[in-house]
């Protein structure tokens, strides 16, 4: 699993989200601004975090987004596979998007690579937002 910059910046913002103390909207020019995001490359973000059900947005004066749940209720592992799928090292150990690959006939690598994926997978559904801010 190699993070892509959709991940790492969709968890930039949605930690800029839960440091928010007001129960109001932030901006996109705000988050971008705190977290050294490209704004157009953000807003392709955002709504795809939306439609995911992560985030709220709202439109005109004194609007923007905020989290659409609580931070505790979002694992990275949930952001991580929306942006970049599989937390598995190859996808024939994947738990939810298995496809077969050559290593499969190999029993030991199929053992080691599983292994590693138990525990980025552990440790990713683990942590929340709230966990790391």
């Amino acid at each position: 699993m190699k993070l892509t910059a959709r991940s790492e910046y969709a968890l930039l913002a949605l930690l800029r989200l839960a440091r928010e103390k007001s129960d109001g909207y932030v901006t996109v020019e705000t988050i971008a601004r705190a977290q050294r995001i490209p704004p157009k490359f953000l807003e392709q973000l955002l709504l795809a975090l939306k439609r995911a059900k992560y985030v709220r947005s709202q439109k005109g004066q004194g609007g923007g987004y905020r989290l659409a749940q609580p931070a505790k209720s979002i694992s990275l592992a949930q952001v991580i596979r929306l942006f970049d799928g599989a937390l598995a090292p190859t996808d024939s150990v994947s738990e939810y998007f298995y496809e077969p690959t050559p290593i499969e006939k190999e029993k030991g690598l199929v053992k080691v690579f599983r292994q590693i994926r138990n525990f980025v997978s552990d440790t990713l559904e683990g942590t929340t937002l709230a966990d790391v801010m």
